[in-house]
């Protein structure tokens, strides 16, 4: 923003005298006229010709007078964009998701109720995201157990339990298990995700907390890539329930004793939730939450 002195300046260029000067920006004559004499003393230059009530820009004028029209111009701008935010009419929010149909939907609600608000997402794992919220690159990420941080605040969306995935012509399929043992993981090819992700991690916590070690694994980057690469055929995986589509050639299966919940969370720094646009994005995951969990409820 133009400092006070230069803001002098400019209503006296700008109107043609210190009197009507004052009047613009509400302040006595005698303020402006120090404000310009500081200004110039400073700086060792002449800005005005005096002569009685009457002021004209000397050269050095009116070169700062161009330099402050542009000035004043991009202050007035920068105001704009602030109104914007505020009133949620413009701006865009970063967003960061762990998968497409846990962050989507929030951002469809969001843009119903604040249309005015762009969104950029960006799809990566838990921890990779985890560091760009951190580091001011993106403003708020939908995670899946996030690791707890004193600088992050995490509002909880939705929690599910973690099932077997395999293909539809599978044996377990075939019999139509009623819940998966994780010993009979031992003699599976597993489909695993990319180091980095909550989901690998989960998978490996229980199937260390099973004895289990796997023969062979194959590791795929992202949600979608372990359900594509189960449903070719090449081994079974371990996933959230809510991440199973509707895809005949996948079957999903409880896991028999297993409590590994997976939950989804909204976080954003803790010093930027008061923010207009994450304050509102933070809103619209609490009416999230609520249809999930009576949804929850009815099944």
């Amino acid at each position: 923003m133009l400092s006070t002195q230069l803001r002098a300046f400019h209503a006296v260029a700008t109107t043609g005298g210190f009197t009507k000067a004052a009047e613009s920006l509400n302040v006595t004559q005698p303020t402006i006229s120090g404000q310009v004499r500081d200004l110039e003393q400073t700086y060792e230059v002449q800005l005005f010709h005096r002569r009685g009530r009457t002021v004209t820009l000397t050269e050095t004028g009116h070169r700062l007078f161009a330099t402050t029209q542009r000035l004043v111009a991009v202050e007035e701008e920068a105001r704009e964009i602030l109104d914007e935010s505020r009133n949620l009419t413009g701006g865009v929010v970063r967003l960061g998701g762990d998968a497409p149909h846990h962050a989507l939907p929030l951002v469809a609600a969001f843009r119903r109720r604040h249309p005015g608000v762009s969104v950029s997402l960006s799809i990566d794992n838990t921890d990779s995201l985890t560091r760009e919220l951190l580091a001011y690159r993106i403003d708020i990420a939908v995670l899946c157990n996030p690791q707890v941080d004193p600088a992050l605040h995490y509002l909880p969306l939705r929690t599910d339990p973690m099932v077997a995935l395999c293909p539809a012509g599978h044996p377990w399929a075939q019999a139509q298990a009623t819940g998966i043992a994780m010993t009979a993981f031992a003699d599976q090819v597993l489909v695993l995700r990319e180091p980095g992700s909550e989901t690998r991690r989960v998978a490996e916590r229980v199937l260390e907390d099973a004895g289990v070690v796997p023969g062979d694994w194959v590791e795929v980057a992202t949600r979608e890539g372990v359900h594509e690469a189960v449903a070719q055929g090449l081994g079974v995986g371990l996933v959230s329930s809510a991440e199973v589509s509707r895809d005949p050639r996948v079957v999903a299966l409880p896991l028999d004793g297993v409590n590994a919940p997976f939950t989804e969370c909204v976080v954003c720094l803790r010093d930027q939730r008061r923010r207009a646009a994450v304050k509102a994005f933070l809103a619209v995951t609490r009416l999230q939450a609520k249809a999930f969990a009576t949804e929850s409820n009815i099944d």
